[in-house]
């Protein structure tokens, strides 16, 4: 128990720290610098780092929500299960990285791609987590059914089998590419009705 919440802990310190990161990354006016007359100008001129800011907010939600359905359903944790979450930590990191590379190489494959890769290994490190917790019943709570537990599974496959899918979809155009990410809803749809013959 004293392992489970002391990682849940080091989970909220960095979930908080992207969150500090998330906003710093608003653009503030400088002294001096006149190219703009109104607030509304300003936001304008600086509308890549306001969508980057919004689209890291919603990537953390996602996140933050899920990890807290998995962690309330969890009694304990162990070494394996800690390697894992710490991974998937830094693969959130990583993911907000690799958005960041691409506002500076906006519009080249190589960035969409290493967006996509480190959004997979995110949802990747959260299944295998899961996955591990659940097998057996090692990690859960005794009164979760496994029907529970595969359903919280399919809801966190969606995700990375979406970014998956996105990273052959880079090579082809941004526009395919941005398209691709709302893969996910099918791929929730599609893993929900396979679920019963798991």
């Amino acid at each position: 128990m004293r392992q489970l919440r002391r990682l849940e802990m080091l989970i909220d310190v960095v979930y908080a720290i992207v969150i500090w990161r998330i906003f710093t990354l608003i653009p503030r006016p400088e002294r001096g610098d006149f190219s703009w007359n109104t607030i509304s100008e300003f936001l304008l001129s600086a509308k890549s780092d306001l969508i980057m800011a919004l689209v890291g907010l919603v990537i953390v939600i996602i996140y933050w929500t899920q990890n807290n359905t998995i962690f309330g359903n969890l009694v304990r944790t162990d070494n394996r299960h800690t390697t894992l979450s710490i991974i998937q930590i830094f693969s959130l990191l990583l993911f907000l990285y690799a958005m960041r590379m691409g506002t500076f190489f906006e519009g080249t494959v190589g960035a969409r791609v290493f967006e996509s890769a480190a959004a997979a290994l995110l949802g990747i490190t959260s299944a295998a987590g899961w996955t591990y917790a659940m097998h057996n019943q090692r990690l859960i709570r005794k009164d979760m059914t496994g029907t529970e537990a595969r359903d919280l599974l399919v809801k966190v496959l969606a995700e990375p089998a979406a970014a998956l899918l996105t990273i052959p979809c880079a090579f082809i155009g941004p526009v395919v590419w941005e398209i691709a990410w709302l893969s996910f809803i099918p791929f929730a749809q599609v893993l929900k009705k396979l679920r019963p013959k798991w």
